[in-house]
């Protein structure tokens, strides 16, 4: 979109992770105001000043903000307002270092467990999960150093196990939910 530029690639406007995203990894995005496609958001944002964050502008929440965690697309959205809080809570900085030690965790998990098809469940738990229960899976898969010596397809499938698992415990459905 002509004229939305931001500084941050790493969180959006709205409060998605893109630092986290399948899509950014891929490099099919450029992340949010870097040659994104037309975004509602983005659009509002320029009508109000450019704001960095959603929650900087005098309306946030808006509708835009309505049923936004309802569907997720290539990046789950249920924690968008969440994460928007939290980053107005403790800093963009702070935010920001917390976001790139999930990364550190996820580019782990892509180069070591990903068997091809566990892509998005590993995205969308480092999104979902907190950084210590990551932390703790992370000391856990590397703890067990006969994975290592499995074939691939076989490690993909415990450290899935292992943060499904998780996200049970914690009441957290690790899939995305597409609108049907």
């Amino acid at each position: 979109m002509n004229g939305f530029i931001r500084q941050n690639q790493a969180l959006s406007l709205c409060g998605l992770n893109c630092g986290l995203c399948p899509m950014l990894l891929g490099g099919n995005c450029g992340g949010c105001g870097n040659g994104n496609q037309s975004c509602r958001i983005a659009r509002c944002s320029l009508e109000h000043g450019k704001p960095e964050y959603c929650y900087e502008c005098s309306g946030y929440p808006c509708d835009h903000y309505r049923h936004i965690d309802e569907f997720d697309s290539f990046i789950t959205h249920r924690r968008q307002k969440a994460d928007l809080e939290k980053a107005k809570r403790i800093g963009i900085s702070r935010y920001n270092l917390e976001q790139q030690k999930k990364r550190e965790i996820l580019d782990y998990l892509l180069a070591h467990f990903n068997d091809g098809r566990k892509k998005t469940l590993y995205c969308t738990a480092v999104n979902l999960l907190e950084l210590s229960d990551l932390q703790e899976a992370e000391e856990q898969l590397r703890a067990r150093k006969e994975l290592m010596d499995l074939p691939v397809k076989e490690r993909a499938k415990a450290a899935a196990e292992l943060f499904q698992g998780m996200g049970e415990r914690r009441g957290i459905v690790l899939k995305l939910f597409r609108k049907k």
